[in-house]
């Protein structure tokens, strides 16, 4: 627990990074799948939302690539 600051409510932080971080949310994601029923369909149209979405782009990029003079501002920050 972190320390209270000028009437500042506690919070609990879980400090951890990497794979563990990626275990941990899917582990919370399946014993939410488990847990809710009505989670599955939820997640369920997610995803296959999500991949229709990925797919439209792939195929969207892999026939019109983008080309250097597509590109307005080729240096937007300004960097040689």
């Amino acid at each position: 627990m972190q320390e209270d600051r000028l009437g500042e409510v506690p919070m609990f932080t879980i400090r951890i990074r990497g794979t563990a971080a990626l275990a941990t949310a899917a582990l919370i994601v399946a014993i939410t799948l488990i847990w809710l029923p009505a989670y599955r369909w939820f997640f369920l149209i997610s995803v296959g939302f999500g991949c229709v979405v990925a797919g439209a782009l792939y195929l969207w990029h892999k026939f019109r690539p983008v080309r250097d003079n597509d590109i307005e501002n080729k240096r937007p920050l300004g960097l040689s």
